[in-house]
C-alpha cells in the first residue's frame, strides 16, 4: 500500500465475532463480523415513565439509532420494560432495546422475567455488579440469566467505576517491579484486563463469544485510543466505541469524533455511541445525527443525502444560500424515515448550494444537483447543474423555492420506485 493509498482509505476492518442484537428480520442488527458500523444511543427519561420513554425511543429510532439503551435501575423500571416494548410495537417501532444494569441487575432480572425476555441485550459494568465475594456470584447470575433467555451481553468497563481490587493489585505489582509504568498506563491496563477477564468468566459460565460485546469507556481522547488499540490486539470480541462524559455541544462532538475517527480509521470498532450532554430540555437525537455524520464523513456508511455549502465570505453578504442550504438539509432530515422506503439509495445523493461564482459552478458540477447563487455584486442569476451539466438558470425572488422543487423532482426521477436508476447506482459528474 502506497502512502497515498494509506491516507485516502481506512485500514481493513479488524475481524471480530458477529453478535446479533434482536431478531434480524424484525428490526434487529448484527454488530461485528464485518457488518456495517452500527449507530446507537440511550434515553435519558425515567424508564418507569412508560409514555415518555416510548416517545423518546421512537424519536431516537426515527433519527436513525439502530439500537437504543434504557436504564433499568429499580423494580418500577424493570416492570415498565415489557409495556414499553408492547407500545413500541404498536407504533411500528422495531428497534432493539438494551437494558442498562448497575448494582442490582441480577435481582431485577430474576424478579422480573418479563423484563429479561423483552430486552434484546443486557449491559453489565463489571466494576459495580457487586463487591468482595458477592461480585463473582452476582456477575455470574446476570450471565446465567442472559444464557437462559438467549440474550447477548455488553460487558462495559468504565474508568469511573473501575474494579478497585484489580487496579490496586496491578499498581502493587507495578511498584514491586520498580514502577516501570506510569499510574495512567497502569489504569489503562486495568481497564483492558477488566474487560478481558470478565469476558473470559462469562464464557466459562457458558455464554458464547457470539453473545459478547466489549466496551472500555474513558473520558480522555488519548486514553480511549490507547485502550481500544490494546483491546483490539488481545481480543476478537465485537467492540462498542464511545467516549464517556464527552461533554456538551462542540466539546463533546469534537472529542468524540477525534477519538473514534482515529480508531475507526484503523479498522477498530463495530458500534458507536456519541455521548453528548444535551442542553436542558435539548434534543436527544443530536447524538444520533453526529454519529451518522461521523461515519458518513469518513466514508463508512451513507445515511442521508449530503448538502455541501460554502462557508461564506465577503463575496456572500446575502444569507440566501445559507437559508437555502439549511432548509434543504432540514427537509431531508425530516423526510428520511419515509424516503428510505420510498426512494432506495437516496442516501447517496449529493446536493451543492454555493454562494458565489468562485467555487460555485465547479462544486455544483461535482454534485448530483447543485446551484451557484449570485454573490455580492454578481449578476442576479443562479445556474443549476444536474449530473455535471448546466440545465437551467434561475432568476428572481423565487430562486430558492424553484431549486428545492428541482431537488425533489430529481429524487423522484432517479430514486423513485421502478426507476432503473434507483438504489443509488448513478454517480455524480
Amino acid at each position: 500500500m502506497t502512502e497515498t493509498d494509506y491516507l485516502s482509505a481506512p485500514l481493513p476492518r479488524k475481524h471480530t465475532v458477529p453478535v446479533e442484537i434482536g431478531t434480524i428480520d424484525a428490526g434487529g442488527v448484527t454488530v461485528g463480523g464485518g457488518a456495517p458500523v452500527v449507530v446507537q444511543s440511550m434515553t435519558n427519561t425515567d424508564t418507569a415513565d412508560i409514555d415518555a420513554t416510548v416517545t423518546q425511543v421512537a424519536q431516537l429510532a426515527r433519527a436513525g439509532s439502530e439500537i437504543v439503551r434504557i436504564t433499568v435501575d429499580r423494580d418500577e423500571s424493570a416492570a415498565a420494560v415489557p409495556h414499553i416494548r408492547d407500545k413500541l410495537e404498536k407504533r411500528g417501532v422495531r428497534v432493539p432495546l438494551v437494558g442498562d444494569f448497575h448494582y442490582i441487575g441480577h435481582k431485577l432480572l430474576a424478579d422480573h422475567p418479563a423484563c429479561a425476555e423483552a430486552l434484546d441485550k443486557y449491559r453489565i459494568n463489571p466494576g459495580n455488579v457487586g463487591f468482595g465475594e458477592k461480585k463473582d456470584r452476582q456477575f455470574g447470575a446476570i450471565v446465567e440469566m442472559a444464557i437462559a433467555h438467549d440474550k447477548p451481553v455488553r460487558i462495559g468497563v468504565n474508568w469511573g467505576s473501575l474494579d478497585q481490587a484489580l487496579l490496586t493489585r496491578l499498581m502493587d505489582d507495578n511498584h514491586a517491579n520498580g514502577a516501570p509504568l506510569s499510574a495512567r498506563e497502569v489504569t489503562r491496563e486495568a481497564i483492558v484486563q477488566s474487560a478481558l477477564l470478565s469476558a473470559a468468566r462469562a464464557e466459562e459460565i457458558g455464554l458464547p463469544r457470539s453473545k459478547i460485546i466489549l466496551s472500555a469507556k474513558v473520558s480522555q481522547v488519548q486514553d480511549l485510543v490507547a485502550v481500544y488499540i490494546e483491546l483490539a490486539k488481545r481480543s476478537d470480541h465485537a467492540l462498542h466505541l464511545g467516549l464517556t462524559e464527552a461533554g456538551m455541544d462542540t466539546k463533546g462532538i469534537v472529542a468524540s469524533s477525534a477519538s473514534m475517527a482515529l480508531l475507526l480509521q484503523q479498522g477498530i470498532g463495530d458500534t458507536i455511541r456519541i455521548s453528548l450532554t444535551p442542553e436542558p430540555g435539548g434534543d436527544r437525537t443530536r447524538e444520533v445525527k453526529v454519529a451518522q455524520e461521523l461515519l458518513q464523513t469518513m466514508g463508512f456508511r451513507s445515511f442521508v443525502p449530503i448538502v455541501a455549502a460554502c462557508p461564506g465570505c465577503g463575496r456572500t453578504t446575502s444569507t440566501v444560500f445559507q437559508e437555502l442550504a439549511r432548509d434543504i438539509q432540514n427537509h431531508i432530515r425530516a423526510e428520511m424515515p419515509v424516503w428510505r422506503e420510498k426512494y432506495p439509495g437516496v442516501e447517496e445523493l449529493n446536493v451543492a448550494v454555493m454562494g458565489c461564482i468562485v467555487n460555485g459552478p465547479g462544486e455544483s458540477k461535482h454534485a448530483h444537483i447543485g446551484i451557484s447563487l449570485p454573490g455580492t455584486g454578481e449578476t442576479p442569476a443562479a445556474p443549476v447543474f444536474v449530473d455535471g451539466r448546466k440545465v437551467a438558470t434561475l432568476r428572481g425572488p423565487a430562486i430558492a423555492d424553484e431549486f428545492k422543487k428541482m431537488v425533489l423532482d430529481y429524487i423522484e426521477a432517479n430514486y423513485g420506485s421502478g426507476n432503473v436508476m434507483g438504489g443509488g447506482m448513478r454517480e455524480a459528474g
